[in-house]
C-alpha cells in the first residue's frame, strides 16, 4: 500500500508534466497559425494559474456539479456518518466532509487534495438498495481512495482534463470565426485543428487509464478494511443491475465516481473509466478466499 501511495505521489507531478505539454502543444500549433508566438506562453500561464486554482478548488467543483448537499452531523443522515465515522476511527483517516446527492442512480465518489482535505459523497439511491454491510464496503472503498492519494490524482486528471477541452474548444472556435484563419498554409491549419480535435481524446485516454488502475487498488484496500470482500462484491453487483445515467452527467468527472455514471452496464466498453464489474468481483472473491 505504501509503495502505492508512493507511486500516486509521482503520477501527480507526471500527469501535471504530460497535460502541461499538450496544453503547450496546443498553445504552440495555435502561435504558428496565427502567427503570434506570445500565444504560447499566454496558454501556458494560463493554464498552470488553472492547475493550481483546481488543486484547492476541483473537489468543490465536483461535488457542485453533481449536486451534492453537505451532512455536518450525524442527526442529517445517522446511517451514512456513522459507516463513514466508523470507518475513519478503524483506518486512522481524518474525518472527510461527506455529501448527499439526490439521484436515483446508485453511485458514490471520493475526491480532495489529501486525506485532510478530503470529501465523500453517495447518492440516494445507493442509500436506498445497499445494505449496512454493503454500503460499509463502498465506503470502505471510497476511503481507499483517500487513504492511496487516488484523490489527488483523480482531482488533478479532473482539472487538466477540463482545461484541455476548454482550450482546444476555444482555438477550434478561433480556427472557424477568428479574423485570420485565412492566413498561413492551408495543411498547416488542417494539421492543427486535428490536433485540437485528437488532443482531448489523449487527454480522455489518459483519464481512462488512471482511473481503471485506482479502482482495483481501492476494492482491495476497502476489502482489507472490512475484512468482508464479499459485501463489497456484492455492492457492485447491485451497482450493475441498478445502474442507470446520472441525472447530472459530466465526462471530466467521470472516473471519480465507483461505477461508470455515464454508460451503466456496458463496463466493458474499451474507453470506459472503470474495469468491468465481473472481474473487480473475481478479485475481491479471490481475496475473499485467502482470509
Amino acid at each position: 500500500m505504501y509503495s502505492a501511495i508512493a507511486r500516486n505521489k509521482r503520477n501527480t507531478v507526471f500527469i501535471i508534466i504530460f497535460f502541461l505539454l499538450i496544453i503547450g502543444a496546443l498553445g504552440w500549433l495555435a502561435g504558428y497559425i496565427y502567427e503570434s508566438p506570445s500565444m504560447v506562453v499566454t496558454t501556458l500561464v494560463v493554464a498552470t494559474l488553472y492547475a493550481v486554482f483546481q488543486y484547492f478548488m476541483a473537489g468543490r467543483q465536483a461535488v457542485a456539479m453533481s449536486g451534492g448537499v453537505e451532512i455536518t452531523s450525524v442527526t442529517d443522515h445517522p446511517r451514512l456518518w456513522r459507516v463513514v465515522e466508523n470507518l475513519s476511527i478503524t483506518t486512522g483517516t481524518p474525518m472527510p466532509k461527506i455529501y448527499v446527492i439526490s439521484d436515483p442512480a446508485p453511485n458514490a465518489f471520493a475526491t480532495g487534495r489529501d486525506p485532510e482535505h478530503a470529501i465523500v459523497a453517495a447518492t440516494t439511491g445507493l442509500l436506498e438498495i445497499m445494505d449496512d454491510a454493503e454500503l460499509e464496503g463502498v465506503m470502505a472503498h471510497e476511503l481507499g481512495h483517500v487513504r492511496n492519494y487516488d484523490i489527488r490524482v483523480s482531482m488533478i486528471v479532473f482539472g487538466l482534463v477540463v482545461a484541455v477541452g476548454f482550450i482546444a474548444d476555444m482555438f477550434m472556435r478561433m480556427a472557424f470565426f477568428g479574423r485570420n484563419n485565412n492566413n498561413g498554409n492551408p495543411l498547416v491549419m488542417v494539421f492543427g485543428l486535428v490536433a485540437m480535435l485528437v488532443a482531448p481524446l489523449v487527454a480522455g485516454m489518459v483519464q481512462m487509464a488512471v482511473s481503471r488502475q485506482r479502482e482495483y487498488l481501492a476494492d482491495a484496500t476497502g476489502a482489507l478494511t472490512t475484512r468482508h470482500p464479499e459485501a463489497l462484491a456484492s455492492a457492485l453487483l447491485k451497482l450493475e443491475a441498478y445502474s442507470r445515467p446520472m441525472q447530472r452527467q459530466n465526462s471530466s468527472m467521470a472516473h471519480l465516481w465507483i461505477a461508470d455514471p455515464l454508460k451503466p452496464g456496458i463496463m466493458d466498453r474499451l474507453f470506459s473509466t472503470h474495469p468491468p464489474i465481473a472481474e473487480r468481483v473475481e478479485r475481491l472473491r479471490t481475496m475473499g478466499g485467502s482470509f
